[in-house]
């Protein structure tokens, strides 16, 4: 079983969030919901309330075949403060398994914590110029890869990163399937 873990926080981007966990657990990965905060529930950044799983403390221990940060601000702030989540993250990309940020994450909470230097990543349009300040590769794709590395820019780009997750972890006919299932483009 493939396992994935998306921290969630108050002011998270909620479609991105939402999109992550649906599109995961429609392509049959067990996905964790972590709430970084000292509630479950999160009021995301339109105020819809969303319910993790349980808290990031609880799964620190456990390896994950991917981590998934969905962006949104005040979200990604509290991401990149929780030092259990940057920990998680760090051992993420040196075991060479899977991460993934989108909109502000590939910024706030990666390249403002010195994480992902020299690789190439894209973000929110309105942060590129900080992550270039950063010392990372800016590019202007949609969506991503650079060896473990998947980012991608934003709300409308949460489904396109999903289906680029699953490729990457499941393989392309899977991606087939969930994008069919969904009514995606592929």
């Amino acid at each position: 079983m493939i396992t994935v873990l998306v921290p969630i926080a108050d002011g998270i981007e909620e479609l991105e969030a939402v999109t992550l966990i649906d599109m995961l657990r429609r392509a049959g990965a067990e996905v964790f919901v972590a709430s970084v905060m000292t509630t479950l529930q999160v009021q995301a950044s339109r105020g819809v309330l969303l319910v993790a799983d349980g808290f990031l403390d609880a799964c620190s221990e456990q390896d994950w075949d991917l981590i998934a940060l969905p962006g949104g601000m005040p979200g990604a702030d509290h991401l990149g403060q929780s030092a259990a989540l940057l920990e998680l993250v760090k051992t993420q990309l040196a075991s060479g398994k899977w991460l993934a940020a989108i909109c502000a994450s590939p910024v706030v909470v990666l390249a403002r914590n010195s994480l992902i230097e020299g690789k190439t990543a894209t973000c929110y349009p309105s942060f590129q110029g900080e992550l270039a300040s950063l010392k990372s590769i800016v590019s202007e794709q949609t969506t991503l890869v650079d060896g473990n590395l998947i980012t991608s820019q934003g709300p409308g780009t949460a489904m396109e990163l999903s289906l680029t997750i699953i490729e990457a972890l499941m393989g392309a006919e899977q991606r087939v399937v969930v994008a069919e299932a969904a009514r995606a483009r592929i």
